[in-house]
């Protein structure tokens, strides 16, 4: 079972997890959860095999209804609109991954979390790890440490099996930071560079980690980050798009010393790398902004310092 499964990566990892499950061919049930505010998306997924519900993830008497599970894959959460509506947030990212953990107490449950726990850190000392003390900036960061020590307690105090993952900025053709700066370099518009590095893995790889982790669910939770080895410029990120299209950068802003960035050691011991490298995905951003194919019109803000998004 997916929980928020109509956000950006949840269509693309429930149709995964069906690709899979009939390769297993023992006759699993995939289920997607989620309020589907896009009809289009619950039809693709039906389309898929996969079977969808519609929820409101905290209303505790709908979730109690929704079929039981033995894999949960929790996607739920807000982010932007913070800035305006931060109780909103707190309820989203805080109680409501505590209703799931009540609604699936024997389940084993991967849980998304955010690389925006640690807060900034030097990008000399190569990025932020597991047992780094938590500096979580403003109120979505909080509320995401928040999720994360709820899910703790009832790991605790009942024995739930729980994988963390601690994601920074899965991109997709249609969005994410290599779109967002290929974007603004294709219209003339200058990139900020206040937050100068960055790390990106591809959405398919960041789906593939999150099913990967569910054998590893555990009491304690097993915590994790999620993300590409390799910590990019966004200057030269923004260079290489310039070199492709033909036309030169704009930047404005100077890079800082410290960045929202993350190792991933302990991810490459357990899975290896990532299958999809840095330079495919900029070819292939590339070729998509010029084409003029289809975008989700969800900027990351991934150049916000503050925590406000």
């Amino acid at each position: 079972m997916v929980l928020g499964a109509g956000g950006k990566m949840g269509p693309t990892l429930a149709r995964m997890l069906r690709r899979a499950a009939d390769l297993i061919g023992d006759g699993r049930r995939v289920t997607a959860v989620s309020r589907f505010g896009s009809s289009d998306t619950e039809a693709r997924l039906n389309d898929a095999g996969v079977e969808t519900f519609k929820c409101d993830l905290l209303d505790r008497d709908a979730v109690a209804r929704l079929p039981d599970a033995a894999n949960v894959i929790f996607m739920a959460g807000q982010k932007f609109g913070t800035s305006g509506s931060p109780a909103t947030t707190w309820a989203m990212n805080v109680i409501v991954p505590a209703i799931a953990a009540e609604r699936y107490p024997h389940a084993r449950l991967v849980a998304f979390s955010t690389g925006n726990v640690y807060g900034l850190t030097p990008i000399a000392g190569g990025g932020s790890r597991e047992t780094d003390t938590l500096a979580p900036v403003g109120d979505y960061a909080q509320s995401c440490v928040g999720r994360e020590r709820v899910l703790e307690h009832y790991s605790a105090s009942g024995g739930t099996r729980i994988a963390m993952l601690r994601l920074n900025y899965a991109a997709d053709l249609r969005y994410g930071v290599l779109t967002d700066i290929a974007l603004a370099v294709w219209r003339g518009q200058p990139v900020s560079l206040t937050m100068g590095h960055v790390n990106v893995i591809w959405q398919r790889d960041a789906n593939a980690r999150a099913i990967e982790c569910l054998p590893l669910a555990s009491s304690p939770p097993f915590v994790v980050n999620i993300t590409g080895p390799v910590i990019l410029s966004v200057r030269e990120l923004a260079e290489r798009f310039g070199q492709i299209f033909g036309k030169p950068p704009g930047f404005v802003g100077h890079e800082a010393p410290d960045a929202l960035i993350a190792s991933t050691g302990k991810a490459t011991e357990i899975f290896g790398e990532p299958e999809t490298s840095v330079d495919s995905m900029i070819a292939w951003t590339a070729d998509w902004i010029r084409e003029g194919r289809p975008l989700l019109g969800k900027p990351t803000h991934f150049a916000a310092r503050d925590g406000a998004f």
